[in-house]
């Protein structure tokens, strides 16, 4: 548990709602949990977050939904916990590549999470036989769509499981408050050309219900 001497306040924030009805259908009726709506996209996310963040005192902030699985590291309908969010994108276009915000000197498009609580909740969704995996989850304003694309962003972040679209939105809100941030997500299709009919959305959400369940006895 976060702190068992006093009742936690966990704001879990997911892009549309049917992620949100998954992740409380999970959770059931448990008080500390407070689950919100955020929009689709690292502003709307942003935005979102840090207006609940205003509002209430949260003592952790977990971004969660269904994303894109890079093919070979995780599979689709598994599980990822973030170890580390990062904003895939943020940064610019030189003649050499990809130059991110780090490198251009102007801040960062890494955020951590709460590193020993990402490992307790990977250690606990393997107990309970749920397939997982923990490593740096991206997020990108424009999804992959072509192999290509998807080969360029897999070399150049060779660590990342999966992709999506609010993660670092709700992180950087979630630091601008002094509130540690997890995220965790659901593979609902291989990162690549955008092949609807091989989209397993009704699995993720499926899997992001029972990975709720876990989360609620881990925090």
């Amino acid at each position: 548990m976060l702190d068992e001497q006093k009742k936690q306040r966990i704001l879990v924030v997911t892009s549309v709602a049917a992620e949100r009805d998954a992740v409380m259908q999970g959770l059931g009726e448990d008080a500390r949990f407070t689950v919100a709506v955020g929009g689709v996209g690292p502003a709307s996310a942003a935005a979102s977050t840090a207006r609940a963040l205003a509002k209430v005192q949260y003592d952790l902030v977990v971004c969660a939904g269904i994303c894109g699985g890079f093919v070979g590291r995780t599979e689709v309908g598994s599980i990822a916990v973030a170890s580390e969010i990062v904003c895939a994108d943020l940064g610019a276009e030189t003649p050499d590549g990809f130059c991110s915000v780090d490198e251009l000197g102007f801040g960062s498009a890494r955020v951590p999470v709460a590193g020993e609580l990402a490992e307790r909740v990977e250690r606990a969704m393997q107990k309970a036989g749920l397939p997982v995996g923990r490593g740096p989850i991206l997020t990108l304003s424009t999804v992959t769509g072509t192999a290509e694309t998807a080969q360029a962003l897999a070399d150049r972040m060779p660590e990342a499981l999966a992709e999506a679209m609010e993660g670092y939105g709700v992180a950087v809100a979630a630091q601008a408050a002094g509130v540690p941030v997890l995220e965790i997500r659901t593979v609902s299709n291989a990162i690549g050309p955008r092949d609807k009919s091989a989209w397993r959305i009704k699995d993720a959400l499926e899997a992001l219900r029972k990975g709720s369940s876990v989360l609620r006895e881990v925090l």
